[in-house]
């Protein structure tokens, strides 16, 4: 079978992240895959033990001009918006490669209702859509497929450390304040943990002005953008995740992979992961008071900070892996392919 994933983007985050996971699994079981898009040096070095092929793609024209350079897949998979109707351009001159888009954010392609308008033809000329969680699935035009995205499972095991993990870009849709705010709240300061921050953006100086308000600043560590964020999780004794409307969420899925217990906001994907395991780590959305009793009841019982890891550890090996993810994925392929 031959396919391309295509994504307008010079980036590296969990969109890139995710096609490079599928394309490397499809490649090791004999597909010739193609990779259009993404940051150039990151993709070529994550793809570089592989027989995937990369090409650019920065923007709609580049990534057309990439795919139209190519002999025609078997399959094309489209990510976001701009992807889907570099995807629909391709089809309007070329039949045959099948038409596969994954939606990965909980929302209708355009922003406003002429640009969703726009985008209509697009929808109705997909040979399948994929959802990454049920949450995305709900929130998107039908009809859609569930496939969970998957992460590397893993037997190592590192000693854990006193401190609280929150890994993710500090901008107002992740709640980062809501963190501080429960840590603020917590046993933590006093009981000797550190609230570790990793990761940049705009609210920034916000956060650490936060920190300096609310006497916890002292406990809180903010370690700006990190390359080793699987090595911090490997040692946190706890992890916390507060956006409410996650898709699903890769760094929790990386949390559970490493047996780390993970606090998360009872919201969006967090329902199918974290929730699925061990509800009792849940807290109400927004509500920080609440999210400092789950993490008390955390850092006063480390019998219940193992098991939890445990649980959350046996759910990704079992639901969310590299391999079920990639099968699952072949298996719409096959299918749209059986039925074109």
């Amino acid at each position: 079978m031959r396919v391309v994933h295509l994504v307008c983007s010079t980036g590296f985050a969990g969109v890139e992240r995710y096609i490079v996971t599928v394309a490397s699994g499809l490649a090791s079981s004999g597909d010739d895959v193609v990779v259009i898009g993404g940051d150039a040096d990151h993709m070529q070095h994550a793809l570089a033990e592989t027989s995937v092929q990369w090409l650019p793609g920065d923007d709609m024209g580049e990534a057309l001009s990439s795919l139209r350079s190519i002999e025609p897949p078997d399959i094309l998979h489209t990510h976001m918006s701009q992807a889907d109707l570099v995807g629909w351009l391709h089809r309007r001159r070329h039949r045959k490669p099948q038409h596969v888009s994954t939606r990965h954010f909980a929302g209708r392609r355009g922003s406003n209702p002429l640009s969703r308008l726009m985008f209509r033809p697009v929808g109705r000329s997909l040979a399948a859509q994929i959802a990454i969680s049920r949450f995305v699935a709900e929130n998107v035009e039908p009809p859609v497929e569930v496939v969970h995205s998957g992460v590397e499972s893993t037997d190592a095991a590192a000693e854990r450390r006193p401190y609280v993990l929150a890994a993710q870009r500090l901008e107002a849709e992740k709640h980062t304040a809501d963190v501080i705010e429960a840590w603020a709240l917590s046993r933590g300061p006093a009981a000797g943990w550190k609230l570790r921050i990793a990761g940049d953006g705009s609210e920034r100086r916000d956060l650490e002005a936060l920190a300096r308000d609310r006497g916890v600043a002292g406990s809180v560590e903010f370690l700006g953008h990190r390359s080793d964020v699987p090595a911090l999780l490997a040692e946190a004794g706890i992890v916390i995740a507060p956006t409410p409307r996650e898709g699903l969420g890769i760094l929790v899925l990386e949390a559970m992979a490493a047996g780390a217990p993970t606090v998360a906001a009872a919201g969006g994907g967090h329902l199918e992961t974290v929730g699925a395991a061990r509800p009792d780590l849940l807290f109400a959305p927004g509500d920080p008071a609440d999210a400092a009793r789950v993490l008390d009841d955390l850092l006063r019982d480390p019998a219940r900070r193992e098991s939890a890891g445990a649980a959350l550890r046996e759910l990704q090996r079992r639901q969310f892996s590299v391999e079920r993810q990639v099968a699952q994925t072949r298996r719409v392929y096959e299918h749209v392919l059986v039925v074109s």
